[in-house]
């Protein structure tokens, strides 16, 4: 499979992974606010049920969090190249190799380490319209485009 395409599949695999977590988590708040319907009542049951409402909407968010990463990804085209760094990019520089996509984190395809970033993230502001031979600062570091695919 092109590595491009095992990135992306690799993005959409954790952004899947997030997702049900995240549905787990709210499947087992809605649980346990109906066993909390049903217990004893009092300033503890309140509390209780006020500290499950605040899961269950961090879980919401969240939920779109994920909404928004997956609508990334489907924009990314795998079969466009270019020498200019955009969506879906892969980004070979003197210190590492970036995909420009969702901040995935660290993804390791054969032997080699990819960077899966958003192009929102500092480092993907930095690299978004550059092109090979270019030279970003980031961390007080000097980091040189070698090649873009």
């Amino acid at each position: 499979m092109e590595l491009k395409k095992q990135l992306l599949e690799s993005c959409k695999s954790f952004v899947n992974e997030r997702l049900q977590t995240v549905q787990q988590t709210i499947s087992s708040n809605q649980k346990a606010l109906t066993s909390e319907a049903k217990s004893s009542a009092g300033d503890k049951h309140e509390t209780g049920r006020a500290m499950l409402q605040l899961e269950m909407e961090k879980a919401s968010q969240q939920l779109v969090g994920i909404s928004e990463m997956n609508t990334i990804l489907s924009k990314i085209n795998t079969s466009i190249t270019s020498e200019i760094a955009h969506l879906g990019s892969i980004i070979y520089t003197n210190s590492a190799t970036y995909f420009l996509s969702i901040s995935a984190g660290q993804i390791v395809i054969g032997d080699n380490l990819y960077f899966a970033i958003s192009v929102s993230s500092p480092i993907g502001k930095l690299l978004l319209g550059k092109s090979k031979g270019q030279t970003i600062s980031f961390n007080n570091k000097k980091i040189e485009i070698v090649l873009i695919k």
